[in-house]
Parts: C-alpha cells; sequence; structure tokens
C-alpha cells in the first residue's frame, strides 16, 4: 500500500511539473529520467511528439568502468553527451524538464553538463 502512495505521488509531482513545460520545435524539451543504475535524458519535440535526440549512461559504461567514477560525475558526463548530439542537429535552446525530482545531485550535474557544452536554459 505504501509503495502505490508513493508512486502516487511522483506521479502528481510530475504531472504539475509538465503542465507549465511544453515543447516545441523552436525550444524543445529536453527530459530527465534517473534511475537507481543510470541516468536518461532525451529532447523532445512535443508538438509533433518526436524524440529529436537522447543520451544516457549506458552509452557510456566503457568509461565508466575504466575510471570508476561516481553516479553524480556520470550524470554530468551524460549532459556534455547530450548537448553535443544537440549540436550536430543544430539544437541550442531547450526548456529543462525535470521531472517529479529535485533539481539538486545528478539532476543538477546533468543540466550542468549540458550548459557546459553550449545547451541554454
Amino acid at each position: 500500500m505504501a509503495l502505490i502512495k508513493k508512486q502516487l505521488k511522483k506521479e502528481i509531482r510530475k504531472k504539475r511539473v509538465r503542465a507549465k513545460i511544453h515543447g516545441t520545435e523552436e525550444r524543445p524539451r529536453l527530459s530527465v529520467f534517473r534511475s537507481n543504475k543510470h541516468i536518461y535524458a532525451q529532447i523532445i519535440d512535443d508538438e509533433k511528439g518526436m524524440t529529436l535526440v537522447a543520451a544516457s549512461s549506458k552509452e557510456l559504461e566503457k568509461e565508466i568502468k575504466e575510471k570508476k567514477i561516481n553516479k553524480s560525475q556520470i550524470a554530468f558526463q551524460v549532459g556534455k553527451l547530450l548537448a553535443e548530439k544537440a549540436k550536430e542537429k543544430n539544437i541550442t535552446k531547450v526548456v529543462f524538464d525535470r521531472g517529479a525530482y529535485k533539481y539538486h545531485g545528478r539532476v543538477k550535474q546533468l543540466a550542468d553538463g549540458a550548459r557546459e557544452n553550449g545547451l541554454i536554459f
């Protein structure tokens, strides 16, 4: 019963954020999903319903094993990777969608990594 209540609260937080944020062709939405092991980010055009660019920590597994870096540093690298992919598709401005997560820790590190490589939000 407690798990269902927790999931419901998370869904309510997510809907509250999404009610205010909408990605367009000029400013697509940068969406973040965080699991216990990995972090995923995608840039989405909500008008067309298409994912334009995506990046995740799964793409960096080789580097992670070699360097043995923590999850926050991995999130920073994912943000940088996402920004590089966005540059290739001429995307510079986005709207940040943190989902149901607070803007700190891994979510903040991902945003900082994306900003460092040139995404504006």
